[in-house]
């Protein structure tokens, strides 16, 4: 009967039942972040795992097949495939652009300003080259593009909460980044 019912939950998020997707994201997010988080040690990938699993889910992208297998096998066989993904990408995402940061150059520094200015943006630059190619998309867009993130799902075609989550977890992962930075360069 368990089964059943992500089964029908299933059917019903196909259809773009928000409230569907919300119910099994409630009954798994904890379990699958578990699972991920065992496999890769990692817990902002963990986060991340989770909710690209259920993006993936609203969005089609794979099927389930009920004479296949358990409903919860398939999800973590996609949990699993994600998160192998994106430590693949990466790998081999590349850093931001200088033109995302060049709004915070200041043409009428001083020659020291300027120098503190450039400093700074490495360190913002290299700080956002530790994110997701879909949290690197999720910080343009609200922070250099000026988009709402209702917006940005609208766009996207994913939940608001999804939006959120991405926006909470790039901004976490961002401040962890330049709090050890800050860190390492007062004890040198």
């Amino acid at each position: 009967m368990k089964e059943q019912n992500d089964v029908i939950l299933y059917n019903r998020i196909k259809q773009k039942d928000q409230a569907a997707l919300e119910l099994l994201y409630d009954k798994y997010e904890r379990i699958l972040y578990s699972f991920v988080y065992r496999l890769t040690n990692q817990p902002d990938l963990a986060e991340e795992v989770v909710q690209e699993v259920f993006v993936k889910i609203w969005r089609g992208k794979g099927i389930y097949h009920e004479g296949k297998g358990k409903f919860s096998s398939w999800l973590f066989t996609i949990a699993r495939n994600t998160a192998i993904d994106l430590i693949r990408k990466r790998k081999s995402d590349p850093i931001f652009s200088d033109e995302v940061f060049d709004y915070i150059e200041d043409e009428q520094a001083k020659p020291d300003e300027e120098v503190e200015w450039q400093e700074e943006k490495l360190r913002v630059q290299e700080a956002v080259s530790q994110l997701s190619e879909e949290q690197k998309q999720i910080i343009n867009a609200v922070y250099f593009r000026g988009l709402t993130q209702q917006k940005i799902a609208e766009e996207h075609e994913i939940p608001l909460g999804t939006v959120k989550g991405r926006v909470r977890l790039a901004l976490r992962k961002l401040k962890t980044y330049l709090n050890n930075d800050l860190e390492r360069r007062a004890d040198s």
